[in-house]
């Protein structure tokens, strides 16, 4: 069942069920958006030459 079908119910199930979706989603979102940031710093400064993880 989805949210937009007709016979859809809010009962405690589904809202616990919905919540617990969304709040797992919520943190692998925020973990991939922190990576994609920090990796694009990181190379950023690799760039201009601040950086340098191991580069002779």
């Amino acid at each position: 069942m989805f949210p937009f079908a007709f016979e859809w119910a809010w009962d405690i199930s589904h809202l616990v069920f919905m919540g617990g979706l969304w709040y797992a989603l919520s943190i692998i979102g925020a973990g991939m958006t922190y990576c994609v940031i920090k990796s694009l710093i990181d190379t950023a400064a690799d760039e201009a030459g601040e950086g340098g993880h191991g580069h002779h």
